[in-house]
């Protein structure tokens, strides 16, 4: 009797996902590649399905050189790092990995607890793998005291 099987549980798993249609969230955490697009730096951030000017998270609850991990539209978790007093940055908390989330920034650095990933708070680069691309940035600005969708 072979009780080997020719399709890895994960495999299994993905494709009952897939055929459940489940969000593409958890479809992604099934990837074995990266296939999320790169991040972006500087003025290119991308967008969100936010409308502009959608308060995220009050400024003072975001630490300088740390972050928050908040919802966003749509119950999307964002990672918002304060780079300075007056700056800060957001990415799409989802590592390009496997689809964990990123925990929050510590010391300019966000980490996934899964496996380890590293990227830079201030322009979500890997800083290190397993990731291979960065984290998807997300239009952010300070308007007054919150930190809103830009």
């Amino acid at each position: 009797m072979n009780t080997e099987s020719p399709v890895s549980r994960r495999a299994a798993l993905c494709g009952i996902v897939v055929a459940l249609a489940v969000p593409s969230g958890l479809v992604t955490a099934c990837s074995s590649g990266s296939s999320a697009p790169p991040a972006s730096s500087g003025s290119g951030q991308t967008g969100s399905a936010g409308k502009p000017g959608t308060a995220l998270v009050a400024l003072a609850d975001v630490p300088e050189g740390g972050g928050a991990l908040v919802d966003g539209p749509g119950g999307k978790k964002i990672v918002v790092a304060r780079i300075s007093a007056s700056e800060v940055k957001a990415y799409d908390a989802t590592c390009t990995h496997q689809g964990s989330t990123v925990a929050e920034p510590s010391g300019g650095t966000i980490t996934c607890p899964s496996h380890g990933s590293q990227f830079g708070a201030a322009d979500g680069a890997v800083k290190k793998g397993p990731a291979t691309t960065g984290l998807r940035a997300v239009a952010v600005r300070v308007d007054g005291d919150q930190v809103v969708l830009a």
